[in-house]
């Protein structure tokens, strides 16, 4: 009897190894990115995971429109582009 938990605790302690070094940090990233994508505000200055820059000037359910550069050109992408959030706009 002791030999068969012998044989099954080293697999166990493997998963275990795994899952506190690998699955759970990126549970909690994805959790933290699903966070921030759904606290998006209007005036927000973000930058897309295709590395554009904009401000958010309206949010819908899963689409977003930035403005982007001098000339204010309007692009409509969905909110799970938005790789960082640079700065928020407390005006509101």
């Amino acid at each position: 009897m002791p030999a068969q938990i012998a044989s099954l605790a080293l697999p166990l302690g493997v998963f275990v190894v795994f899952y506190f070094l690998l699955i759970r940090p990126q549970q909690k990233k994805d959790k933290k990115i699903k966070e921030m994508r759904n606290n998006l505000k209007v005036g927000d200055q973000i930058i897309t995971i295709g590395g554009i820059h904009g401000k958010v000037i309206k949010i819908k359910d899963d689409a977003i429109t930035i403005e982007v550069g001098s000339d204010k050109l309007k692009l409509t992408m969905a909110k799970w582009s938005v790789g960082t959030v640079v700065s928020q706009d407390k005006s509101l």
